[in-house]
């Protein structure tokens, strides 16, 4: 029994260490090689995982081996064009200039109620508000609106929007984060002087963050009552 926990831990860890390898992209919209290898991996983990009789390498090292492929085929994607067409294929134009292309629907095999569904995800309740709806190779569907079904933007009012720049950590559960004040070109002490104006210090902060145009906020941690 304890066998298969430590074994279950080690593989756990192991395939862990191979996802973060492969990139953060493997944890949102997968091309299709980049499925089936995270489906292999996944057959392949579970096998050592749960026959104490076979040794733990033969789960892992075909895990390398697909690494590796994948590494190799990513390698490719970004040298080749040709080749990232084989292997993703091209994105397919659905909806185009407003009217619905039914050959690359019947080539997709896209009924119009899925196309519809898929709509609905964009917050596009009627198809007849789309100028162009482009099926993506991951699978997900990007949508324009008709010029007069846009939400209305800044450059609409012919406003020049100022810079708003990034929020960033500079404490998080009572830890200043340094690095982030190293980026903004700030130390502890200045830290330490605008958490006075919380009448807190660094250590009973929950939260403190500072965004592009300089607001503070904090936020203290609750105090346990010592009395319970």
């Amino acid at each position: 029994m304890l066998v298969n926990f430590f074994r279950a831990i080690m593989i756990y860890i192991f395939v862990l260490v191979v996802m973060r390898l492969m990139g953060k992209r493997e944890i949102g919209q997968l091309q299709p090689f980049e499925l089936a290898i995270s489906i292999m991996i996944a057959d392949l983990a579970s096998i050592p995982m749960s026959d104490v009789g076979i040794p733990i390498l033969n789960g892992l090292i075909p895990i390398l081996g697909l690494l590796v492929m994948h590494l190799i085929i990513s390698i490719l994607n970004m040298k080749s064009l040709y080749f990232r067409e084989i292997v993703c294929g091209k994105p397919s134009i659905l909806i185009y200039r407003g009217k619905i292309d039914e050959k690359i629907l019947k080539k997709e095999r896209f009924t119009i109620n899925e196309l519809e569904e898929r709509l609905r995800a964009n917050n596009i309740f009627n198809i007849g508000d789309v100028e162009y709806a482009i099926l993506e190779t991951s699978g997900q569907i990007s949508v324009v609106p008709k010029p007069e079904k846009r939400n209305l933007e800044i450059r609409d009012f012919n406003i020049q929007p100022e810079y708003e720049g990034i929020s960033y950590d500079l404490v998080i559960d009572g830890v200043v984060m340094k690095e982030n004040l190293k980026k903004l070109g700030k130390n502890e002490k200045w830290l330490e002087n605008q958490m006075k104006k919380f009448n807190l210090k660094p250590k009973e902060a929950l939260v403190a963050t500072i965004d592009g145009e300089g607001n503070f906020f904090c936020q203290a941690k609750e105090r346990k009552n010592k009395n319970v």
